[in-house]
């Protein structure tokens, strides 16, 4: 069975952006402003930090990343699919 490289694209994004998201107001709202994987996204997104507005701009940041990686991911499981099933 194959994917629909557009639909897991848009899947991936809205998962890890959502992910990214409420990960960064629990962080904020409990008050552990050092939680060392958090702060790691700093340095992959430009803004990002552990804040409301971070949590906003990791939201953006998160679809970007999510819709590649899925695409990337469903395109390439595709070709395998596709290669694997000419034995």
């Amino acid at each position: 069975m194959k994917f629909h490289v557009k639909t897991l694209a848009i899947t991936c994004g809205v998962l890890w952006a959502l992910t990214l998201f409420f990960m960064t107001l629990w962080v904020v709202v409990m008050g552990d402003g050092q939680n060392t994987l958090l702060t790691s996204f700093s340095s992959f997104y430009i803004g990002y930090d552990i804040s409301y507005k971070g949590a906003m701009i990791g939201l953006v940041y998160g679809f970007i990343d999510g819709l590649i990686c899925g695409a990337v991911f469903g395109w390439f499981y595709n070709l395998v699919l596709d290669k694997c099933s000419r034995w």
